[in-house]
């Protein structure tokens, strides 16, 4: 029988015999599965019981709230039966699928059909300096290092050669993502080649689907620019370009890889004038 969150509780404390029948985290690793659902439930809502304490089959209701702030009850079960895992954004809520829900048409009743809202583009970022399309410089809007892996990459690559690091941009024509500059993982302006550091992240799904459309999307802005790209790819990433590595962690081995590649890109006498002795 389905109780309320209050005294589902209240029986479990009397069952297990202790104030907090469930410590915090119990269920954690079962319900990481479920980020959308973990974002909809507060537990301020349910009694200060976080998700946590809560068995995946407890047949209790708890109290969620969607993104757009329709609260309702469902159980865990009930939850975990609609969309909305790790691979889908939305989720199920009884309000936002009524107004989804097409409405019935009436033979002979006139009906008006609301046009659709025309999207505006979104303005472009200001931030950008009024440079030549394919020069490298430091931009503001870049974001942090994404990973210990590529800043060691970083690393690395740096120790064995002598190349510019103070940019991290490279200005192109056309807008990408509200801005006309792109930022590569490892800029390296004397040769005018991008490196990048892809893996599948920690969900498996990084740099795969509409992620991975977005890096052709970047790859074609830069070599519009005149730039070439070497894509590190790990796990079962697949090659994107002509010039990409397939690597299972950074190491030495690996650096000299990518320096093959460049000279491949370059020329070897180019390349090897920017090698530090050692």
């Amino acid at each position: 029988m389905t109780e309320s969150v209050q005294t589902w509780w209240a029986r479990r404390q009397f069952s297990k015999g202790r104030a907090v029948p469930y410590e915090v985290g119990t269920y954690r690793a079962a319900w990481s599965a479920y980020p959308e659902l973990i974002r909809q439930y507060h537990p301020e809502l349910n009694g200060g019981i976080a998700l946590s304490q809560v068995p995946l089959a407890a047949d209790v209701l708890l109290c969620w709230e969607c993104r757009v702030g329709h609260r309702f009850a469902a159980t865990p079960t009930e939850q975990r039966e609609r969309p909305g895992r790790v691979r889908r954004q939305s989720a199920w809520c009884p309000e936002c699928s009524s107004l989804a829900r097409p409405q019935p048409v009436v033979l002979g009743e006139p009906r008006a059909i609301p046009r659709a809202p025309r999207r505006t583009a979104a303005a472009l970022c200001t931030k950008t300096p009024p440079l030549r399309t394919g020069e490298a410089f430091r931009s503001e809007c870049a974001p942090a290092p994404a990973s210990a892996a590529e800043g060691r990459l970083r690393q690395m690559l740096g120790a064995r050669l002598a190349l510019a690091s103070d940019v991290n941009a490279v200005k192109i024509a056309r807008p990408f993502f509200r801005h006309t500059e792109v930022w590569p993982d490892i800029v390296l302006p004397d040769l005018r080649v991008a490196i990048e550091y892809d893996t599948v992240g920690r969900h498996g799904l990084e740099h795969v689907g509409r992620r991975q459309e977005s890096d052709l999307r970047k790859d074609r802005h830069l070599r519009s620019a005149g730039w070439e790209i070497v894509r590190i790819r790990t796990g079962r990433l697949e090659m994107l370009g002509p010039f990409d590595l397939q690597m299972s962690s950074v190491s030495a081995p690996g650096i000299e890889r990518i320096i093959d590649r460049l000279r491949e890109i370059r020329g070897p006498l180019i390349v090897d004038a920017y090698l530090t002795p050692g």
